[in-house]
């Protein structure tokens, strides 16, 4: 692993891949050759991860484009194989009746059902092409860190059901989150979703990877992009010391984007580390000791979010926010914290943690991903943590949008992502906000 930090070096080409239970328990297999030669194309893609994959695969069928895609590194080096496998309808980190009362209540419905339509999107790719990524059960369960939060939760759930008119949750006491799920001695309750599952990342992103390539993209790895010009509309990009000509341009490697590649992104996202730990295999004693019947995916209520979820060999996955800087992300003490958290869920579980590593997720200024193009190039941006679903419907509307196509009006595809006042110090807000989130997380 590495202290790379995308905030003080200029790109992540070279660096370290995560150790991850993921990379450990299937091969990348060979990457494709690198660019070695001036190219032309109608569009150049920027980034091999979930978003940079699908959006190329859609602009070269739907819409018919010459495309080429560039990763800095090998497919699987970035977020999209570094995160915990959930496919689920996730808002960011603005709920829908906060989007109902800053946007509208259209807006809200509107934003709910693209969400919604992500997750059903990743499981048409998954099926349609079989792609075996170790689908599991379906299911998300939002679970309550103390009886306040489980007030809001059952807020929530009533919002959903009288204005939103979900019928695919349902809100869970404390006695049917244990009888039937976990034995969480911090789960006060929780709020399940049906549209969501858990997924092997890494197997699901070299899915798209061969989707891409079946499309004919031309598919270049351990190609950076140094510059990105754009002469009176047509870009000029330098990869590997060649030129490449393109007609439009999308950048999509998200956190691990260039420092200084582009103004449409430049100071405009905050890249927070996510550190995750798997366990040994547990036997079903361990299992049926700590209750842990259910393989549905989980995540919390604090603002510091827990998340978790057993997996196909009996694992544990448990992951949280991580270091505030890039060269603290391998420190021991934050696998220390996440057994720690572990622990406090589940006190009978002693087990040893066989795997630790960590990966950056985008945030955004207004909490809201954003997916938006200037001048023949396009970005996505702030998935927040929501990647694994939401990239499967963000990639169709970003390559409409490229190809002058009408979408949905909705904030996230007609606005650009608000830039950090004075950016240069969004580390130093980072550490402030995660000592102000710990002692409401703790009190609150």
């Amino acid at each position: 692993m590495s202290g790379f930090d995308p905030l003080t070096q200029p790109h992540c080409q070279g660096q370290a891949f995560a150790n991850s239970y993921w990379a450990a328990t299937y091969p990348l297999g060979a990457p494709t050759p690198s660019l070695d030669k001036p190219l032309q194309v109608d569009i150049a893609v920027i980034g091999g991860g979930f978003t940079g994959l699908l959006t190329a695969y859609h602009l070269a069928t739907t819409h018919h484009q010459s495309v080429a895609l560039f990763e800095a590194n090998q497919v699987g080096f970035g977020a999209s194989a570094r995160n915990a496998g959930f496919v689920l309808p996730s808002t960011g980190r603005l709920g829908y009746a906060q989007l109902a009362k800053k946007y509208g209540l259209d807006v809200s419905k509107a934003i709910y059902q693209e969400y919604n339509n992500a997750v059903a999107l990743v499981r048409e790719h998954i099926d349609a092409n079989h792609i075996d990524c170790n689908v599991q059960a379906s299911g998300y369960l939002k679970v309550a860190h103390n009886q306040q939060a489980f007030s809001l939760l059952k807020a929530q759930s009533e919002f959903l059901t009288a204005t939103m008119g979900s019928k695919s949750h349902q809100l869970l006491s404390r006695q049917q989150l244990t009888e039937t799920y976990m034995h969480n001695q911090q789960g006060f309750g929780a709020l399940r979703f049906d549209n969501a599952f858990g997924i092997h990342p890494l197997k699901l992103l070299l899915g798209y990877k061969a989707l891409a390539q079946q499309a004919d993209v031309q598919l270049y790895e351990n190609s950076l992009v140094t510059r990105h010009q754009n002469q009176n509309g047509n870009h000029q990009l330098e990869v590997n010391g060649h030129k490449v000509s393109a007609n439009k341009v999308v950048i999509a490697a998200n956190a691990y984007a260039q420092r200084q590649f582009s103004p449409l992104t430049q100071g405009r996202y905050l890249p927070i580390l996510s550190s995750i730990i798997v366990t040994e295999p547990l036997s079903d004693e361990q299992l049926a000791a700590n209750g842990l019947i259910t393989e549905q995916v989980v995540m919390d209520t604090r603002r510091l979010k827990y998340y978790y979820r057993r997996l196909p060999d009996n694992r544990i996955l448990f992951g949280g926010r991580g270091a505030v800087f890039g060269h603290d992300q391998d420190n021991a003490k934050y696998q220390y914290n996440l057994r720690s958290a572990l622990n406090d869920c589940f006190p009978k579980l002693d087990v040893k943690v066989d795997y630790f590593w960590s990966g950056y997720i985008a945030a955004a200024l207004d909490d809201l991903p954003h997916i938006y193009s200037e001048n023949n190039t396009g970005y996505v941006l702030g998935y927040c943590g929501s990647g694994v679903a939401f990239s499967a419907q963000a990639s169709i509307r970003l390559a409409e949008k490229l190809m002058g196509l009408k979408v949905p009006n909705l904030p996230i595809y007609t606005k650009p992502l608000p830039k950090f006042p004075m950016p240069q110090l969004r580390r130093v807000g980072q550490l402030a906000y995660y000592q102000y989130a710990q002692l409401m997380d703790k009190y609150a």
